[in-house]
């Protein structure tokens, strides 16, 4: 890493390292003017003439010592930096300059506000991460089905699950953690099914008094990049018609009602927001909303009235992330313009800048999983809609975003909006 680069992140690193210089300066000098002193009124051994290489022309004697020490403390910052590290090594991150010069780059990175639930918004918060530290993730509270929702009926609290995959995202040492919150306890007596991770966000609501403030303090456990907050504290029921004119109550059944979905509800559907999410919308560079299931975990989100206007309200580029590939029960056939149609349909139009799209289709998704890829097709809703088409697939799991790719084609739509003025 160059010189430069370590200098790169800002006055915050400049003024210390030129404090620094300062102090050994002025250290030297204090120290030189007592040796001066020393050596002009005190009589030395004569060793000391050959130690002091006072044979050698004060300038050339300068010279030899300024070389010297240059080298001494070359070695002893390079040595200190990697016994610093080896307290903490991390992968791709060779020396400490590194590690500063990261850090600092995240921290000045544009205040993100991603809105979803599930899978999606986890996989979005794992690429993000990487570029911001100034992360806001607002979560759906409606989940109900599986160790969440068994959590939610027992205990009264709102349902962690979405909330631990944000958590196990955007923490610092993710792979572990990730292993460690997705731990799904076997047989047991009341454990079966619960995940560690919902566990722990349960007991420390219980110690903080509130789910708002188990998700601070487990952000400060687990070292999260960002902020993780509720839409909503209000324990929500999400409903949906379906085309068969019957209704199913419960955000694990929706996908389950044997008929096409019309469109979903809250209840209450005056549910209040979160404050803070409310805020962090308003604060925003950039706003996200999605990936992820449409009608599960991104229509919740919005359905609560006070998000979508403080969404409409922004002044930040505003992006809907369409997912990838169609979900049984909730998009089987859907296109884009099915995605686009089914939002504008629950919250009205114009509340995005731009549609990003993924339009690589070359993994292919095998017939059996039941699902498709989701199409490009003409025309949108709203012709002064723009389209994002870009490769954000996983190739690897091509029902999925890549993170990485997700990221990126992101923050670099994000730096032209901004060239363009469209705030």
């Amino acid at each position: 890493m160059s010189f430069m680069k370590w200098f790169y992140p800002g006055m915050g690193v400049k003024r210390w390292l030129l404090l620094l210089l300062a102090g050994i300066t002025s250290l030297s000098l204090g120290i030189a003017y007592i040796l001066v002193n020393i050596y002009r009124q005190q009589p030395l051994p004569e060793i000391f003439y050959y130690l002091t290489l006072q044979f050698i022309p004060r300038l050339y004697r300068g010279l030899l010592f300024g070389v010297v020490g240059s080298a001494m403390v070359v070695v002893a910052i390079i040595r200190l930096n990697r016994s610093l590290l080896s307290a903490f090594p991390l992968p791709g991150q060779s020396t400490l300059a590194d590690i500063v010069y990261r850090h600092r780059s995240r921290s000045r990175g544009p205040k993100i506000v991603a809105i979803g639930g599930g899978t999606g918004l986890s996989t979005l918060l794992r690429g993000l991460k990487e570029h911001t530290t100034n992360l806001t993730a607002i979560v759906t509270v409606a989940d109900d089905g599986g160790s969440s929702g068994r959590l939610r009926r027992k205990l009264g609290v709102l349902p962690p699950g979405d909330f631990r995959q944000c958590l196990t995202a955007l923490a610092e040492a993710e792979p572990l953690m990730s292993q460690l919150f997705e731990y799904r306890f076997g047989e047991g007596s009341g454990l079966d099914g619960h995940s560690f991770g919902n566990l722990f966000i349960v007991a420390m609501s219980g110690i903080t008094g509130s789910f708002e403030g188990a998700l601070r303090e487990s952000s400060r456990v687990l070292a999260v990049r960002g902020r993780i907050l509720p839409s909503t504290l209000q324990n929500v029921v999400l409903s949906a018609e379906l085309a068969d004119d019957s209704v199913v109550h419960g955000e694990s059944q929706v996908p389950h009602g044997g008929a096409a979905i019309q469109r979903v509800f809250l209840q209450p559907a005056d549910a209040l927001a979160y404050p803070e999410a409310v805020s962090a919308i308003l604060e925003a560079d950039l706003i996200v909303v999605g990936p992820g299931s449409l009608y599960t975990s991104v229509l919740p989100n919005l359905l609560v009235e006070d998000i979508t206007k403080a969404i409409r309200a922004s002044r930040a580029p505003k992006v809907y992330v369409c997912n990838v590939a169609t979900q049984p029960g909730e998009t089987d056939g859907y296109t884009l313009s099915d995605h686009v149609r089914a939002i504008y349909r629950h919250v009205g139009d114009g509340l995005f800048h731009c549609i990003l799209a993924n339009d690589n289709f070359a993994p292919r998704i095998p017939p059996q999983w039941g699902v498709s890829a989701v199409q490009l097709d003409d025309p949108l809703p709203d012709p002064g809609l723009r389209v994002i088409k870009a490769d954000v697939v996983d190739e690897t799991r091509p029902t999925r975003h890549d993170p990485r790719k997700l990221a990126s084609t992101l923050l670099q739509l994000y730096e032209e909006m901004v060239r363009s003025h469209v705030l």
